[in-house]
C-alpha cells in the first residue's frame, strides 16, 4: 500500500525564546519527522535538541487521551460529560457556599499560545476568582526595565548585525535562544567583538573573545566596576543627563567603592573587568544581552537596573546596534483586552505553596491549573505538592503524567503542539507565528477553547464565551489585522510585529511621563556571603535536553547529577553517590567534577520530576526578587554529603 507523505507547517509552542516554525512530515496521520522551517527568518531550518526529540514525547504511551478521576487514590478514565459536569457542580458549589475567591485560578507558560488567555476571561467572568501576580521567571527583569525605561521591549532581532561589541551577561544561548547563535556569528564576521559574563562556562565561551566568571549574585559589583571605569576615561556620554535622570547620583554610587574593591566584590581579576570596561567604553555601538536567569536572585530587579544604567549612561541605547536588551513582549501584538484583572485577591507566584496552604477568608478550597506543572516548577516544590494534594477539587489541563496531575482530582486532556490551533509572540525575537494540527489529537482530546466552552455552559457562561478556535483567534489578532495580519497569514509563515521599533527608543525618548529614564539610585544588596555549613551555591539551570519539566531524554532510574567544581567535591570521587541538601530538603546525586565550575557553585539541570527524585526545586526555599515578585531561584546554599 502507497503511504500517504506531506509535510505541514506549524510552530513551536512550548516555553522558549525562539518559538520556532516547524515543518512536520506525516505519514499516513503520523508525525514522523520535525524540522525547522527554513523559510522562518529566526529558526533558519533548524531546531533545539528538545523540539527535535518531540516525537517520542508526543507518542509516549502515557499521554492523557481522556479524561481521568481520581477514584481510590489512582486516576481513572470518565467520559467528558461526566468530567464537565463534575467540574461544574465543585466549582459552583464551592462559589455558592465560600464566594469565587475560594477558586483558584493559576496559569503559566507550559505553552505559550496566547489562546491560553480564554482560560482567564472565564474564571474572571464566573468569579472572578483568585489569581496570581508577579512572575517566577522574569518577574525581575521585567519590573528593572519599566522602572528604567517604562517599557519592556527590545529593538529588532536583527539590529544585533549592527552592533561592534555585544556582551552576553548571564546568556546562554546554545540553551536558551539557540537561534540566536547564527545572528552572533554572523555579527562575529561583521566585526563584532563577544563577551561572555556567566557563574558557569558554559559552551558559549568559546564563540566569544573574552569570558568574564564573577561570583553568583555579584553581577551589579562587576557592573560598578566597569561604570566607575566609564566615567573614569570617558566613557560615559557627556549628554546622558539630557534622557536620564539620576546620572549623577548614578556616579557616586560607582564611586562608593575603588574600581579594584568592586571587583573583589564580585571576585573578578582586575585586569578581566579592566578589558571589559575599556571595550565598553570605546567599542560603539554596544549591546548587553540580558540573561533571564541573572534576574531570578534576591537583588535581580537591581542587577538588571545596574545593567540598564551601563546602556544608558554610556549613550547606546536609542542607536542603531546598541541597547540593554532582556526580553521582547511577545503579548504586545495581541488584544487580551477581555482580561480585565478583576482578582478578588492575587498570591504572588512564587509563593503560591505557601499561600494556597495559609490562605482564610475564605480558604482556597479548589484550584484549576492551566497550562503548569507547579509542583515541579514552583520553588518550595514539596510544600506545593501538600498545599495541592490537601485541597478538595484540583483540575488539571495537559498532556501527560506530571507532578501537578498526581495530586489532581480530575484531569482533562489537551493537544501537543503538534496537535494545536493557536498563535504565538516570542520573547526572544519580534515575530508572530501560528501553531496549527499538523495531525489529528486521539479521539479523546480536546482543545482547550472546547474544554472551557463545555464548562462554560454548564457554568451559565455560553453567550459571553465564544464558541470557536477560529473566533478566539480574530479577537486577539484584532490590534495586528489592520496591518495585514490573520490566522490565514500566519499558518503561512511568520510575520514581524508591527509594534517592535526597528531601534528601540531612538531619539531616547522614552514612554515615561516626561520623556526620560531614570538610573538606579541605591546599590542592589549582594550576593548571599559564603555559608560555612552550607558552602555550595545551588544553581539548577536550562540544558539543551530538558524543556522546563518536559525532558528530551528518558533518564530510567539514575540518580540526578551535580557538577562541582573538583577542589569543591568535599571528597567524593568523580561518578560518587551523595546526598545534596539544603535547609529545605535532601536529593540523591551522582556527584560529576567539573573544572569549568566555580568552586562555590553547584550546578543541576533544571526541572527533574518530583516523582522521580530529580526535582532541584525541593531545596530552593520560596523567596521573592527585590522588585516584579519574581522568585529568588539561583540563592540557595546546599552541601554535598555522604547518604
Amino acid at each position: 500500500m502507497r503511504r500517504m507523505r506531506e509535510v505541514r507547517r506549524t510552530a513551536c509552542t512550548r516555553d522558549c525564546p525562539d518559538t520556532c516554525s516547524m515543518q512536520v512530515t506525516v505519514e499516513d496521520g503520523r508525525a514522523v519527522r520535525l524540522q525547522g522551517d527554513p523559510d522562518d527568518p529566526v529558526t533558519r531550518g533548524f531546531l533545539c535538541e528538545r523540539t527535535s526529540r518531540f516525537l517520542a514525547r508526543h507518542y509516549s504511551a502515557d499521554r492523557f487521551t481522556q479524561p481521568m478521576v481520581r477514584r481510590g487514590g489512582t486516576l481513572a478514565p470518565i467520559g467528558w460529560d461526566e468530567a464537565l459536569d463534575l467540574a461544574a457542580e465543585r466549582l459552583l458549589r464551592i462559589r455558592r457556599e465560600s464566594g469565587p475567591a475560594a477558586i483558584l485560578h493559576y496559569r503559566s507558560g507550559g505553552s505559550l499560545g496566547i489562546l491560553k488567555s480564554a482560560a482567564d476571561f472565564l474564571f474572571e467572568r464566573f468569579g472572578p476568582v483568585t489569581s496570581k501576580r508577579g512572575d517566577i521567571c522574569s518577574g525581575a527583569g521585567e519590573a528593572a526595565n519599566l522602572l528604567d525605561f517604562g517599557q519592556t521591549e527590545s529593538s529588532d532581532f536583527f539590529d544585533l548585525l549592527e552592533a561592534k561589541l555585544i556582551v552576553l551577561w548571564g546568556k546562554n544561548p546554545h540553551t536558551s535562544g539557540p537561534h540566536l547563535l547564527p545572528v552572533l556569528n554572523e555579527a562575529k564576521r561583521r566585526g563584532a567583538r563577544v563577551v561572555l559574563i556567566d557563574p558557569i562556562k558554559t559552551r558559549a565561551a568559546a564563540l566569544c573573545h573574552d569570558f568574564l566568571q564573577p561570583r553568583p549574585g555579584a553581577d551589579a559589583a562587576l557592573a560598578f566596576a566597569v561604570a566607575r571605569r566609564l566615567f573614569e576615561v570617558g566613557g560615559a556620554d557627556p549628554d546622558a543627563a539630557r534622557w536620564s535622570h539620576g546620572v549623577a547620583e548614578f556616579r557616586a554610587l560607582a564611586f562608593e567603592r575603588s574600581f579594584d574593591e568592586w571587583c573583589r566584590a564580585a571576585d573578578v581579576p582586575g585586569d578581566a573587568a579592566r578589558r571589559l570596561a575599556d571595550a565598553y567604553a570605546t567599542i560603539r555601538p554596544s549591546t548587553i544581552l540580558v540573561g533571564w536567569g541573572l534576574a531570578r536572585r534576591r537583588n535581580g530587579c537591581g542587577t538588571v537596573r545596574v545593567l540598564d544604567a551601563l546602556g544608558l549612561v554610556s549613550g547606546n541605547v536609542g542607536v542603531r546596534g546598541g541597547g540593554v536588551s532582556y526580553t521582547w513582549a511577545r503579548r504586545r501584538a495581541f488584544d487580551l483586552s477581555f482580561v480585565e484583572g478583576t482578582a478578588p485577591r492575587t498570591f504572588p507566584e512564587p509563593l503560591l505553596g505557601r499561600e494556597i496552604r495559609d490562605a482564610r477568608d475564605p480558604p482556597i478550597r479548589a484550584v484549576w491549573v492551566t497550562a503548569a506543572n507547579p509542583v515541579a516548577m514552583l520553588p518550595d516544590s514539596g510544600v506545593v505538592r501538600d498545599a495541592l494534594a490537601s485541597r478538595e477539587f484540583v483540575v488539571v489541563v495537559d498532556t501527560h503524567p506530571t507532578d501537578t496531575t498526581d495530586v489532581a482530582h480530575l484531569v482533562l486532556p489537551c493537544p501537543t503542539l503538534l496537535e494545536d490551533d493557536d498563535v504565538l509572540g516570542a520573547y526572544g525575537n519580534n515575530y508572530l507565528r501560528r501553531a496549527q494540527p499538523a495531525v489529528a489529537p486521539p479521539p479523546g482530546v480536546r482543545h482547550e477553547i472546547a474544554i472551557l466552552r463545555g464548562l462554560a455552559e454548564r457554568l451559565g457562561l455560553a453567550a459571553e464565551f465564544p464558541a470557536s478556535v477560529a473566533e478566539w483567534q480574530r479577537r486577539v489578532l484584532a490590534r495586528v489585522a489592520p496591518h495585514g495580519i490573520s490566522a490565514d497569514s500566519l499558518a503561512r509563515g511568520a510575520q514581524k510585529s508591527p509594534f517592535v521599533p526597528a531601534v528601540l527608543f531612538e531619539g531616547r525618548n522614552f514612554p515615561t511621563d516626561d520623556g526620560k529614564a531614570r538610573l538606579v539610585t541605591a546599590v542592589p544588596p549582594p550576593a548571599p556571603a559564603r555559608d560555612a555549613e552550607f558552602p555550595l551555591l545551588l544553581l539548577a539551570i536550562s540544558t539543551p535536553r530538558s524543556q522546563s519539566s518536559q525532558w528530551a531524554v528518558d533518564l530510567g532510574d539514575a540518580a540526578a547529577e551535580v557538577r562541582v567544581h573538583p577542589s569543591a567535591a568535599a571528597g567524593f570521587a568523580d561518578g560518587a553517590p551523595a546526598s545534596l541538601e539544603s535547609r529545605r530538603g535532601a536529593l540523591r546525586v551522582t556527584v560529576r567534577h567539573d573544572p569549568a565550575v566555580r568552586p562555590d557553585v553547584a550546578w543541576m539541570e533544571k526541572g527533574g520530576a518530583l516523582r522521580d527524585g530529580r526535582c532541584a526545586n525541593v531545596l530552593v526555599e520560596a523567596v521573592l526578587t527585590d522588585g516584579g515578585e519574581g522568585a529568588s531561584y539561583y540563592d540557595e546554599p546546599v552541601r554535598l554529603v555522604r547518604r
